[in-house]
């Protein structure tokens, strides 16, 4: 396969994601009348969705942490299947100025561009799961919106806190808003001096943020608390649900909620995100003791598995347990088994189909 010539980057010039597109909401509009087989909308107030989540190319350092990304990437698929959402996996240094914590950004910006069929992009670290899978995300309440994070308003653009809001879920419509938020978060992300000095200006400028170099959660907090008349009325800060879930003060409350609840809530009563932040599996190096971490991620995992297996007729023996038990009887008349949960043909997967002229 023959390439073209690739232009280097110029090291002295300021760092963007790519070339400036302006008209994007026209020549996606255009796309879109051109290739009606592909609507980014696939049913009433149901948007194409694309999950978007990834892991490094290299092997975990922590030899179980591979295991902890494919019970992570398994969470999810199970999670979209239900809900009729579409997965993309990323292994990929797509950009080598933009790693760690900024390799999301020329990857969502490349899928963007790349499938305007699809109405969100959904972002989702590897080290979050789905902790309830009958939550359906309310499209319908985020129509004049273009991105969506879990957050709070008073802590973003009064505080300045610095966790404010979490950019380890979110939500992130196909539009032009959407590209120039991304071309404005993303200057902070090269690595190096940029870096380091923009985590120096972040520290200094927002509330309890400790010393170390720029991080995308910090730079959006800063983003929209100094412009939040550019980009307050298209960001939606979400703290009706758990779009993203502290797993600190989430994971010891699982069998109390077991007890007294049930899926479909999203959120304290049932996190839809259980969010593993700080952890680390695939590092050695965590905020919290790895033991904890690793135990803490098995009981997430399984008691949203549990949702998964109750349609078939099994459960986790335990939330500590790998292993299962049958909670039925087996029938000679299957399709007479309740479906408690209404997860294996729920209504909010119901696929549009193009009618074929």
């Amino acid at each position: 396969m023959a390439y073209s010539f690739i232009n280097k980057r110029d090291p002295n010039a300021p760092y963007t994601l790519g070339p400036k597109i302006s008209d994007w909401d026209e020549q996606r509009g255009q796309w879109l009348k051109n290739n009606p087989d592909y609507p980014n909308f696939i049913g009433p107030n149901k948007p194409r969705v694309l999950l978007v989540t990834g892991s490094s190319p290299k092997p975990c350092e922590n030899p179980v942490g591979d295991h902890y990304l494919l019970k992570s990437i398994k969470n999810k698929i199970d999670y979209c299947r239900l809900h009729g959402i579409e997965i993309f996996y990323n292994m990929a240094l797509l950009d080598a100025e933009m790693a760690g914590f900024w390799a999301k950004l020329p990857l969502i910006r490349k899928l963007l561009l790349s499938h305007p069929e699809v109405e969100f992009l959904w972002w989702m670290d590897s080290d979050a799961m789905f902790t309830d899978m009958a939550f359906e995300v309310p499209w319908e309440r985020y129509k004049d919106s273009n991105f969506v994070m879990h957050g709070w308003n008073e802590m973003v653009y009064d505080e300045k806190n610095w966790i404010g809001l979490n950019t380890g879920s979110f939500l992130l419509r196909n539009c032009q808003w959407s590209l120039d938020i991304l071309d404005a978060w993303a200057p902070m992300g090269p690595k190096g001096k940029i870096r380091d000095e923009a985590g120096k200006i972040l520290t200094r400028e927002l509330k309890n943020r400790p010393v170390f170099e720029a991080d995308d959660q910090s730079a959006m907090v800063y983003l929209l608390a100094t412009g939040k008349e550019q980009w307050g009325d298209k960001v939606y800060l979400e703290n009706h649900y758990y779009l993203h879930g502290y797993w600190g003060i989430l994971v010891d409350r699982y069998e109390e909620m077991i007890e007294n609840y049930h899926p479909g809530l999203g959120d304290h009563r049932w996190p839809l995100v259980t969010h593993f932040v700080g952890c680390k599996p695939c590092g050695k190096f965590g905020d919290y003791p790895v033991e904890r971490c690793l135990k803490q991620m098995d009981r997430a995992y399984n008691f949203g598995d549990n949702q998964i297996l109750q349609m078939y007729g099994f459960t986790h023996k335990s939330l500590a347990s790998r292993r299962v038990k049958r909670v039925r009887n087996e029938t000679s008349n299957p399709l007479d088994v309740k479906d408690e949960l209404g997860l294996l043909h729920p209504a909010f997967k119901a696929i549009k189909l193009p009618t074929s002229s």
